[in-house]
């Protein structure tokens, strides 16, 4: 059931980010459905092999980086999904920063109470 939760989340926080940053377009249900999809499987997969992989040009930048590093990942999942665009680096950047935002603030208020 969380995978589902979070999975609808990141579909929630994909389509706001696309009312709210100019340069990031979602033309269909099943674009967004696949972006979401596509956001889920490479912040999973593939950010952990290139967070260790660019550790020290982070380390140098002092974190600034992973902005660049979310904004790629954002990108590579916009170039997998048809109808999923952008419009370019700075989009990225940006979307990736709007989404990361509003998926913490969706998954704070949604998260479930324990009964006790």
């Amino acid at each position: 059931m969380g995978l589902i939760r979070s999975w609808l989340v990141n579909a929630a926080a994909l389509y706001a980010t696309a009312r709210l940053v100019a340069g990031v377009r979602v033309d269909s249900p099943e674009a967004l459905i696949g972006g979401a999809l596509a956001i889920g499987f490479i912040n999973a997969v593939v950010r952990p092999i290139l967070r260790v992989v660019t550790f020290p040009i982070t380390v140098l930048t002092l974190g600034l980086f992973y902005f660049v590093l979310n904004g790629l990942m954002f990108y590579l999942a916009a170039s997998l999904i048809p109808g999923f665009e952008l419009d370019g680096p700075l989009a990225a950047i940006g979307g990736a920063l709007v989404m990361s935002i509003v998926a913490t603030l969706l998954h704070v208020f949604l998260k479930p109470r324990n009964k006790k």
